[in-house]
C-alpha cells in the first residue's frame, strides 16, 4: 500500500487556503517576505498566509573552469573524509590502540579511491562540461495570498505599508476586473460601451 496519496492530501491541506484572494504581486522573494512579516508584526493571522512564486526558471552561475588537476584534487578532498569516516568506525569496533595508524590509512586508501573515482568520472563525460557551476530554481514573480475572510483587513495594513505600491494593485485589481467583465460580455455577444 503506497503512502503518497497520503502525503498529498497532507501536502494539499497545510499548503491550501479557503477562497485565496491576493494581497499583492512582488518582484523579489524580499519583497514579498518583508510584505508577510509586516502583517505578523501588526497581529494579521499569517497562518492564513501563503507566498506563491509563478514563472519559474533556472538560473545557473558559472563559477569557474573545470580541470583535471581541479577533479582530482576534489576526489582527494572526499576521499579522506570518507577515509576518516571509516577510521573512527573502525576505531569504535577495534580499540583505541593503533588509532593514528588505522586513521592514517584509511585516510589513504580513501584519497586514493576518491581521486581514481572523481578522475574516471569526469573522463567519461568527454569534456563537455568542462566547468563548474551553481544553480537555482526562482520565480519571476511572487504574490501573497491570503484566505477571502482576511483580505479586506490584509488589503488595508498593506496600505498603510506602502501607500503608492497599494494604489498600483488596487488599479491592477480593478483593471483585471474589467478585463474579465470585458471578455464575458464579448462571449454573451453583447456589445462593449466602453471601447
Amino acid at each position: 500500500m503506497s503512502t503518497q496519496p497520503q502525503m498529498s492530501a497532507l501536502l494539499e491541506n497545510q499548503l491550501g487556503l479557503d477562497y485565496p484572494m491576493s494581497l499583492g504581486t512582488y518582484d523579489s522573494y524580499r519583497e514579498a517576505q518583508r510584505a508577510v512579516d509586516y502583517l505578523a508584526d501588526n497581529e494579521f493571522p499569517v497562518q492564513d498566509v501563503m507566498i506563491v512564486g509563478t514563472d519559474l526558471k533556472q538560473v545557473e552561475r558559472v563559477r569557474g573552469r573545470l580541470t583535471t588537476g581541479k577533479v582530482v584534487l576534489g576526489g582527494v578532498l572526499s576521499g579522506i573524509w570518507i577515509g576518516v569516516f571509516v577510521g573512527l568506525i573502525f576505531a569504535m569496533f577495534e580499540g583505541g590502540e593503533g588509532l593514528l595508524v588505522r586513521m592514517l590509512s584509511t585516510m589513504a586508501m580513501g584519497a586514493v579511491f576518491g581521486a581514481v573515482w572523481a578522475w574516471l568520472g569526469y573522463r567519461s563525460t568527454g569534456g563537455q562540461r568542462d566547468f563548474t557551476s551553481v544553480s537555482q530554481v526562482v520565480a519571476s514573480r511572487y504574490e501573497v495570498l491570503t484566505e477571502h475572510k482576511h483580505v479586506q483587513a490584509g488589503r488595508e495594513l498593506m496600505t498603510k505599508l506602502d501607500p503608492m505600491r497599494a494604489a498600483q494593485e488596487r488599479l491592477r485589481r480593478n483593471q483585471e476586473q474589467a478585463r474579465a467583465e470585458h471578455e464575458r460580455q464579448q462571449q454573451r455577444g453583447g456589445t462593449d460601451p466602453v471601447a
